[in-house]
């Protein structure tokens, strides 16, 4: 039985030398070095931190509710990507800085979150602040399977749209 050994990496080395340089790879992501790039990981729980890891659970085992709760619908292949039409509740006109009446630095008087739009800063917009849109509260937008209102939607003419009062 051969015993493992922590400073034993095998093959790999964790040296810069060995690390693939920019002019190495065919992903030129702008960076200078690929491990400044850093690391995002997935957005799912790890299998970790599911039921049957402690000797309890693996005894007790899962029940057929708990193991179907699990299960995720195949993705269809051959499915095509439908461009997301939205409903009433997405607006057509960008808002833009929305500030609220402490400005965010002082008591707040007000128990609901209520903020103005006080126009759009010199800077571009974080991904956030671009997904805001104005809604109107009388908007006749009928959701349903005719695709002939979307027509006039696709080709609003946004106007000056600092102005929070069009």
């Amino acid at each position: 039985m051969t015993e493992n050994n922590r400073e034993d990496y095998g093959s790999y080395s964790v040296d810069d030398e060995d690390q693939l340089q920019a002019s190495d790879t065919l992903n030129d992501r702008g960076v200078d070095d690929l491990l400044d790039e850093g690391y995002s990981p997935p957005e799912k729980w790890s299998a970790g931190e599911g039921f049957g890891t402690t000797a309890e659970e693996a005894l007790q085992g899962e029940s057929l509710d708990q193991r179907l709760a699990q299960e995720e619908p195949d993705v269809d292949p051959y499915a095509e990507d439908g461009e997301d039409v939205g409903g009433p509740e997405v607006g057509v006109r960008r808002s833009g800085r929305l500030v609220a009446p402490d400005e965010g630095a002082h008591t707040d008087s007000e128990s609901d979150l209520v903020a103005s739009d006080i126009g759009f800063d010199g800077a571009a917009a974080s991904a956030e602040e671009a997904a805001i849109h104005v809604v109107d509260d009388e908007s006749n937008f009928e959701l349903d399977d005719d695709e002939s209102n979307l027509d006039s939607y696709a080709n609003v003419d946004l106007g000056d749209i600092t102005d929070p009062e069009n």
